[in-house]
């Protein structure tokens, strides 16, 4: 092998993303939260959202009653990776 065809893997921005898009992100932190706490996906509300580049994550701040939470995902594997009440 040759020193210029030394084997690269792509960078998080090449690799497909399961959460490509916002919506996508918002619709499983919603599910996480409605299944962890027993909640009705209507009674949560999304507060914010945020999208890590170098990571490849996806966080989302979803809040119900007097509670919070920020849900962070990876976008790739499309999975919820924490759940932290703030």
């Amino acid at each position: 092998m040759k020193h210029h065809e030394q084997i690269m893997s792509p960078g998080i921005g090449l690799m497909k993303r399961r959460l490509e898009k916002e919506k996508d992100a918002i619709a499983l932190a919603i599910s996480g939260i409605a299944k962890k706490y027993d909640k009705k996906p209507e009674e949560l509300k999304t507060l914010e959202t945020k999208y890590h580049d170098d990571a490849g994550d996806w966080y989302v701040a979803i809040g119900w009653e007097e509670k919070k939470a920020i849900v962070k995902m990876d976008s790739v594997l499309g999975t919820i990776t924490e759940i932290k009440e703030i």
